[in-house]
Parts: structure tokens; C-alpha cells; sequence
């Protein structure tokens, strides 16, 4: 007979939370205090992981985003998108890459406010080397979950994602 799973941090949660609320609202609750929790733990994790190869998680996700991109360029409106961040801080995060010789802006002549983003040789070769940490700590937190988890689970996220405008465009 399979063994019931142990209670987690969350589940006592909810058992406090349980005379407040019905268990539709419950349970939407705990996939969102888990949600966020496993996302901390994910960055935790990496963040420890990468910074013993000089390099932080933002940087890493930037030169990413930057690699994956035609030419590896994107504006910065693109980044805003991509990265789900201000302005603001797209232009701190791209100015530190670019101090560090991994990025570089362009800017319109006819328009000083629109600016590319563009990954220099060096931010490629950078982001490689660290690839594999950063992949090698995904496999082994979500190690937990067989493969046809997985893919279950990412399915009813990208439904989530979909339904929360989350869209590819």
C-alpha cells in the first residue's frame, strides 16, 4: 500500500487557514504559498550555485534572454517584456553587463529614446560557461517529480500563464 507523502510547511498553513475559508479557496491557497516557495527555493539554490563562478542569477537570465534572441539583440522595450521588469531596472541590469564588457546599447540616431541591447562575444562565452550549473541545479531540485510530472505540471502552469495574458508575443 503507497505510503501517504508527509506534511509540508504549507499544510500547516492551511490547517489554520481551514475554519476561514471553503475548499475551493484553500486549495488555491496552497498552490500559491507553494508556488512561491518552491520559486524562492529555486532562486536560493541557484543564486548559491553561481556565485562561486562570478556571476549573479540576473546577469545570467539577461545574457539568456539575449542569447536566444535573432542576432542576439533585443530593444529594451523587449527586455522590459522578456524579463518582466521596469525600465528602470532593464537599464541598471544592461549598464552593469555593459561595464563588465557582456552587453552593449545602440541607440537610434533619429531617436535617442529607442536603444538595442546587443550581446557581445564575451557575454556569450560567459553565459555558456555557466549554463551547466544553472541546469544541473533545475535537474536536481525538480529531481523529485518524474518526467511525466513534469511535463503534467508545466502543462497546467502554461494554462495558468495563458489565462494570466502570459503570451509569446
Amino acid at each position: 500500500m503507497p505510503q501517504e507523502p508527509t506534511a509540508d510547511y504549507v499544510d500547516g498553513m492551511v490547517d489554520v487557514l481551514a475554519q476561514h475559508h471553503d475548499p475551493a479557496v484553500l486549495e488555491a491557497k496552497a498552490l500559491a504559498y507553494r508556488l512561491r516557495r518552491i520559486t524562492h527555493r529555486l532562486e536560493t539554490e541557484m543564486k548559491r550555485e553561481l556565485t562561486p563562478l562570478g556571476i549573479e542569477l540576473w546577469a545570467l537570465e539577461l545574457l539568456a534572454c539575449l542569447l536566444r534572441a535573432p542576432q542576439h539583440r533585443l530593444t529594451a522595450s523587449q527586455l522590459v517584456t522578456a524579463m518582466q521588469l521596469t525600465s528602470g531596472a532593464v537599464t541598471n541590469r544592461v549598464a552593469k553587463l555593459e561595464a563588465k564588457g557582456w552587453a552593449v546599447r545602440d541607440f537610434t540616431p533619429h531617436d535617442r529614446r529607442s536603444v538595442t541591447v546587443s550581446l557581445t562575444r564575451e557575454g556569450a562565452e560567459r553565459a555558456r560557461e555557466v549554463f551547466a550549473t544553472k541546469t544541473q541545479t533545475e535537474l536536481r531540485l525538480l529531481s523529485s517529480l518524474s518526467a511525466e510530472d513534469q511535463r503534467r505540471l508545466n502543462s497546467d502552469l502554461r494554462t495558468v500563464l495563458l489565462a494570466l495574458g502570459d503570451h509569446d508575443n
